[in-house]
């Protein structure tokens, strides 16, 4: 059984298709990247997944089963706007989701906040959209979950932070589990890639291991994106 099945998805906005009969299937254990440029239905997609959105056409289902509870309790997700309480401690927070996810590991939470340098003690108002986003990613990878989708993890970070960071997404999920990234910075995240997805007004251009791609067209999958694209 695949772990995530996308089959026919359709959604419109203002009589626009942003997703135009999108078929999909995520694996266990893979890191993927889904690539495209602003506005190509990448975060709809996203939404889809994560059981935001209504969908008009097709199905989405989640080790067999159509969205809902399960997979609410199953999927972590790294939403790309800031959506915390600013007015609560960085430790609130933590205690929040060890309250409400049974899935999520306390003692990684504090380990993460240590590495990342972050302060326990600090309110999130305070905190820069940097430290923010910093806190966000650490809340999502301290949960044991099934799936991991993280939409911009890198986007407010600096460059010198997202190597970091990538090691931390790496060292820090379910062995078994799989990780679906959205980005635009594809240089840095091209590394940890296991199989790359290229999305386009809503359809998906290209769905393929990231090695293999490399080896068939002799170039880096940043280089790839721009030659498809022509950005």
């Amino acid at each position: 059984m695949n772990l995530l099945e996308v089959k026919h998805l359709t959604k419109t906005f203002d009589n626009k298709k942003i997703l135009d009969d999108v078929n999909l299937v995520i694996p266990d254990g893979k890191i993927i990247g889904l690539l495209g440029k602003n506005g190509a239905g990448k975060s709809t997609l996203i939404k889809s997944i994560n059981d935001l959105l209504t969908i008009d056409e097709g199905e989405i289902l989640f080790k067999g089963k159509k969205l809902g509870v399960y997979s609410k309790e199953n999927i972590s997700y790294l939403p790309e706007r800031t959506y915390l309480d600013k007015g609560m401690k960085v430790s609130e927070v933590i205690d929040y989701f060890s309250e409400f996810y049974k899935d999520f590991d306390k003692e990684r939470a504090y380990r993460l906040l240590k590495d990342l340098k972050l302060d326990a003690d600090k309110r999130i108002v305070k905190m820069s959209k940097g430290m923010q986003e910093k806190l966000q990613l650490i809340l999502v990878m301290s949960r044991d979950a099934d799936l991991y989708v993280l939409d911009e993890p890198l986007s407010g970070v600096d460059p010198a932070t997202r190597d970091y960071i990538l090691d931390t997404i790496l060292s820090n999920f379910k062995e078994g589990a799989s990780i679906i990234i959205s980005t635009h910075l594809i240089t840095d995240i091209e590394r940890i890639l296991d199989e790359v997805i290229f999305i386009d007004e809503g359809k998906i251009v290209l769905n393929s291991s990231a090695d293999e791609l490399r080896n068939k067209e002799k170039s880096s999958i940043d280089e790839i994106f721009r030659r498809i694209f022509k950005c």
